[in-house]
């Protein structure tokens, strides 16, 4: 993931990291040209002219060496942003992709935070990758001028300077492991935070804020527990780093003052000595930011290819087929979840209720005539095609599983109703959205904030219900579309479903005896098997258990 990450931008990365080692280059020959300019400044048979010359070159290499920086950091930047931009939209797709996976066992908030935090740290790494490259270059430049300078100067930095590359690079491991925990408990609670948030009006309704805030509590003192540790591992790494720098640089400092005292190189050089030494310090504290980047970028980058490698719960599909193939849908046998030996059948143009004794059979339900997940054994079928045949993407052009938590988006009511598709008067009267327009001050002009916040439960189950029904799919699955709304609307509701599905296949999920009463026939569910079916009227009057589900 890192590689594939870096080398996105190879020809970029490259540009920029030339730079960024030009830069250092000239970095480094600084204290050694003002070395011979000091030299050609207390030389008694001098030249004004070499001094000059001198002058001119450093100047001439300070305006190389700020030029490249200013460039290279540019691209560099360029570069990681690029390179997290990429990993989002990757993230993006593989959470988006019709086949789902990736969000199994992942909060929404969980998800977001690894396409943001996690995405952008794996993109910083190319920032790490080209400055390692430009430290390299200029301890190997200052190693050779030191080289030149004195020969034990130079030995020193060859043997030394690696030698605290490799201790920067094993002090690092336990802020890789702390980093990822790190990051791992802030997405924990980044998720309970989304998801409390998400159902914050419903948990003040019912006075839950108390047990709310109790369990965001536990995952925000283990995200702060481990912020913590990771801070203080990061900080341990940093300031064994900064002692080690600072004895390596003594040592070299002490040998060019016993070797300048000992008349074994001149002033000059004592001070491109000191320089360099001096000089040196950066690029190794830059290495320690370096090594706590990687650290930081290979736990992120592990999070990341998580969610990418995730298996996906349905596969693609290759069968294709005419509208006639997809007149109605039948299930056969269907073991998945908590459902058992389920046989369900909806012809075309038929209008099927489904009565789930328990609420968890209605979403397993949901799930397998959606096709995000296929059933453990048994078949489902979409006329004659079985479902696992074809696309995820074609089964839900014929097929819309209306689920009952079904969000709204903000903007433009309307919009939010049509989509791409026209919007058709009867759709609004059928799903009693015309009360809703008529019942706002801005009418069919009213602006939704964000999930439909400014209207009440009721009127965003009529709006979600009325951009169900002008898709006008072949296939239509409503999970209980009339929860939060009063039982004269339901009435009405009810047979404006009948009026305009007419001629279109509908299951109806759900117990209300409105709706289940305009249905062609009922099927009931009891352990996720189906005990019963028959006319509504004809269900209530015979089978105890159906009458308690529905009336109860």
């Amino acid at each position: 993931m890192l590689r594939s990450t870096v080398l996105s931008r190879r020809g970029l990365l490259g540009t920029a990291t030339v730079l960024l080692c030009l830069h250092q280059f000239g970095e480094a020959l600084v204290p050694v040209v003002i070395g011979r300019v000091i030299d050609r400044a207390v030389s008694p048979d001098g030249r004004a002219s070499d001094l000059l010359l001198w002058i001119g070159l450093l100047a001439a290499l300070f305006v190389t060496l700020s030029n490249s920086y200013r460039y290279g950091a540019r691209k560099i930047e360029a570069v990681a942003e690029w390179g997290a931009h990429d990993l989002r939209m990757r993230l993006t797709e593989r959470v988006l992709d019709a086949r789902g996976g990736a969000e199994e066992g992942r909060l929404p908030g969980a998800l977001a935070s690894i396409a943001t935090s996690d995405a952008q740290r794996v993109g910083a790494v190319s920032t790490a990758v080209a400055l390692a490259a430009a430290q390299i270059t200029a301890m190997i430049v200052a190693a050779v001028a030191l080289l030149v300078v004195s020969l034990p100067l130079g030995l020193l930095v060859l043997i030394g300077a690696p030698l605290m590359v490799w201790l920067t690079a094993v002090l690092g491991r336990p802020l890789e492991s702390r980093s990822e925990a790190e990051q791992e408990e802030a997405a924990a609670a980044s998720g309970v935070a989304a998801d409390l948030v998400a159902g914050l009006r419903v948990l003040k309704g019912i006075g839950a804020e108390a047990a709310a805030v109790e369990r965001y509590r536990i995952p925000s003192r283990r995200a702060l527990t481990a912020t913590v540790r990771a801070a203080r591992a990061r900080g341990a790494y940093e300031g064994a780093i900064l002692l080690m720098t600072g004895v390596f640089l003594a040592l070299v400092a002490a040998l060019g003052g016993k070797l300048a005292l000992d008349g074994k190189i001149s002033i000059g050089d004592l001070t491109a000595a000191i320089g360099l030494a001096q000089f040196l310090l950066g690029p190794l504290q830059v290495f320690a930011w370096v090594g706590s980047e990687f650290a930081a970028g290979r736990a992120s980058a592990g999070r990341v290819a998580e969610v990418l490698s995730s298996p996906e719960l349905v596969g693609e599909g290759t069968a294709k087929g005419g509208p006639a193939s997809f007149a109605g849908i039948s299930l056969r046998n269907i073991a998945s979840g908590c459902l058992k030996d389920l046989d369900l059948s909806a012809g075309p143009g038929e209008m099927v209720g489904v009565v789930p004794r328990d609420p968890a059979d209605a979403v397993a339900l949901l799930r397998v005539l959606g096709r995000e997940i296929d059933p453990e054994s048994g078949q489902a079928r979409l006329g004659g095609v079985p479902l696992s045949d074809l696309h995820p993407d074609e089964v839900r052009a014929r097929v819309l599983v209306a689920a009952h938590n079904a969000e709204l988006f903000g903007g433009p009511m309307l919009e939010s109703i049509t989509g791409s598709a026209e919007l058709t008067e009867r759709v609004l009267v059928a799903s009693a959205a015309d009360e809703v327009i008529a019942s706002l001050p801005d009418g069919r002009a009213t602006v939704l904030t964000e999930r439909g916040g400014n209207l009440s439960g009721g009127q965003r189950q009529r709006v979600a219900l009325a951009r169900a029904l002008n898709l006008d799919a072949p296939v239509l699955v409503l999970h209980d579309p009339t929860t939060a709304v009063d039982s004269v609307t339901e009435a009405r509701i009810a047979g404006g479903l009948r009026s305009v599905r007419e001629g279109r296949t509908t299951v109806l999920v759900t117990t209300s005896p409105a709706l289940l009463s305009v249905t062609d026939r009922v099927v009931l569910l009891v352990d996720g098997r189906t005990v019963t079916e028959g006319r509504h009227a004809d269900l209530l009057r015979e089978n105890e258990t159906y009458r308690t589900t529905v009336l109860s």
